[in-house]
């Protein structure tokens, strides 16, 4: 059957089938073909037309790694249960996991040995009961050894992670042409968004294509310096991947989790530097500069015990960064910097994490000499370099970028000066609208915190790709997204 499950393999049996092998829904088994055998999970059809007694159905992934045709005899058997259930039911209890615990479970995982519902059970226990920075630590390196890896021979490389949040924060589409102008390793994977309208692949995806192999990925940088990826197809930290597959759902992110896949992308891409961004506000991620000294305290630490040297900087995640939230409309922002325009606030964020990021490797003026390579227009040169290499049309401008053809546009109520606009609201608003998986989709603010507004004037404007999807975001907007003074 031409379905691909994208995680555990799947088939379908019949039934009786099923008794006769004391085989419960979602129960494994091992099927044995000519030259492999594979685990995998049932699903039992009750109808005997749909599947026959004595026959079975294979979802097309697995088909595929079984290398099987239509016909073929195929031995089954039941199949125990994974050793790594029990690790999963002791985090449940909230006990700790040692290395190798910890390690049977992302390999499972990996192997697809485990199902989703299991999966979601271990980020539940490690979200509901936390990770302690030694299982934060062998968790990093779990997700490094069951994925693939970049090896650049000169150092240093160069990284900068936001632990996100923040809706429009696109700061790194800005600051990797920067460095890698400044002619440094900048090879930059993301996961796609979790719990915001668009991550750094999803925005990246409007200018140029973010799959690509490791040897690709290696090519790119080699020639441009920097890149701007999507981790999830080059098997660079895979169980990474898979976790956020389902913390999606119900948009959980535990800070366990969140320090071991963003260190251990940075792992897998042989950086040595890396700052860390993490933004502070009453409706993002972390809402006290309390909580960001003690998550910045970890990232340093976890970063020593697996050879990188981390600097974590405190930013403002008071409202949303730029002016466009969406894939399709932070991208404009994007060039809209790079041409020396665009979001005031993007642009000087995106300046203090590239001159962050050059100081630690002993570059003197940083903060001239990033402001001098994004005035000069070397930065723009740069991205269009790794635009092009990237397989995306280098020449794109801002105004070529194309949104949502369905827009809505809300006006001020009243005059006064804006004293707040909510980060998570204008989140919500921007994904009901169909954004990150509508790239056109998203929410374009017209104005930000101390501004002044007129009544009627305009504040923000939504887009949509479909009516119906409008129709979803508008429903919203009975909460207010700005707060008038």
């Amino acid at each position: 059957m031409k379905i691909v499950t994208g995680g555990p393999f799947v088939i379908i049996i019949n039934s009786k089938d099923a008794q006769v092998l004391d085989l419960e829904v979602l129960g494994r088994v091992r099927i044995r073909g000519k030259k492999r055998d594979v685990v995998a999970v049932a699903d039992l059809a009750a109808d005997e037309l749909f599947v026959k007694q004595g026959e079975i159905v294979l979802l097309w992934d697995l088909a595929q790694e079984l290398g099987v045709k239509e016909g073929e005899e195929l031995e089954i058997h039941t199949e125990i249960n994974p050793r790594s259930l029990m690790f999963i039911k002791k985090k449940l209890d909230g006990k700790g996991l040692n290395e190798s615990e910890v390690s049977e479970i992302i390999k499972d995982l990996v192997e697809n040995a485990l199902t989703e519902v299991e999966t979601t059970f271990f980020v539940a226990g490690c979200y509901r009961n936390g990770l302690s920075l030694d299982e934060s630590a062998f968790l990093t390196k779990a997700i490094v050894r069951n994925g693939g890896r970049l090896n650049f021979e000169k150092k240093p490389v160069l990284d900068k992670h936001s632990i996100g949040g923040i809706s429009g924060n696109r700061t790194t589409m800005i600051v990797v042409p920067i460095i890698a102008a400044a002619g440094f390793f900048i090879p930059k994977t993301s996961t796609r968004s979790i719990s915001s309208p668009s991550g750094t692949s999803d925005t990246m995806e409007v200018l140029a294509p973010v799959a690509h192999s490791k040897e690709k990925i290696m090519s790119i940088v080699k020639k441009t310096k920097g890149c701007m990826v999507w981790g999830g197809t080059l098997d660079l930290a895979s169980a990474d991947d898979l976790l956020i597959k389902v913390e999606r759902p119900l948009s959980l992110d535990p800070e366990g989790i969140l320090l071991a896949s963003i260190m251990a992308k940075k792992v897998a891409a042989n950086v040595s530097h890396v700052v860390i961004d993490i933004p502070v506000g009453g409706e993002a991620k972390i809402t006290s500069r309390k909580g960001a000294r003690n998550l910045s305290g970890k990232f340093v630490a976890l970063g020593r015990r697996v050879g990188i040297r981390v600097k974590a900087v405190i930013t403002d995640g008071s409202e949303p960064i730029g002016w466009g939230v969406g894939p399709a409309l932070e991208a404009r922002d994007v060039l809209e910097v790079l041409h020396g325009r665009g979001p005031g606030d993007l642009r000087k964020k995106s300046l203090f994490l590239a001159a962050s990021l050059l100081r630690m490797v002993g570059v003197k003026n940083a903060e001239k000499k990033v402001k001098d390579l994004l005035d000069s227009g070397a930065a723009l040169k740069k991205m269009r370099e790794i635009v092009g290499e990237q397989g995306g049309n280098a020449e794109i401008t801002a105004e070529e970028i194309k949104v949502g053809k369905f827009v809505y546009e809300i006006r001020a109520r009243m005059s006064g000066k804006i004293s707040k606009v909510s980060n998570s609201l204008v989140c919500r608003i921007a994904k009901a609208a169909g954004a990150p998986a509508n790239k056109g989709a998203g929410v374009l603010l017209n104005k930000k915190v101390k501004d002044s507004v007129k009544k009627g004037e305009l504040v923000f404007k939504i887009y949509a790709e479909s009516e119906e999807k409008l129709e979803y975001a508008k429903s919203l907007l009975k909460e207010e997204v700005f707060v008038i003074r």
